[in-house]
């Protein structure tokens, strides 16, 4: 048995069968400490995504480097706000208060 999960994960085939978990990103922007962010990529798109877990109600939005940003959308505490881009040379930077 270990030999062939051993060998099944070397040539990759486990790997491709588990579904991607949610890249980290480091915080950017100037959306304050307690604003959680993290991107999902897709076969055909990314999301940016950017948690309020501070105890105000602001206004959020996803920063993509090499294009426009995200719109600006209002966050209650616990709430999320998401911006979704096609996939190519643009990378998620975090979010901002706007």
């Amino acid at each position: 048995m270990r030999t062939t999960l051993a060998t099944a994960l070397t040539s990759g085939l486990v790997l491709l069968a588990l579904p991607a978990a949610p890249a980290a990103a480091a915080p950017a922007g100037n959306a304050p400490s307690c604003v959680t962010v993290w991107e999902r990529t897709g076969w055909v798109t990314k999301t940016g995504y950017a948690r309020n877990d501070c105890r105000e109600t602001m206004n959020l939005k996803i920063i993509w480097a090499h294009g426009s940003d995200g719109s600006c959308q209002t966050a209650r505490p616990g709430a999320t706000v998401s911006s979704k881009i096609p996939r190519g040379p643009r990378t998620f930077d975090g979010a901002s208060r706007c």
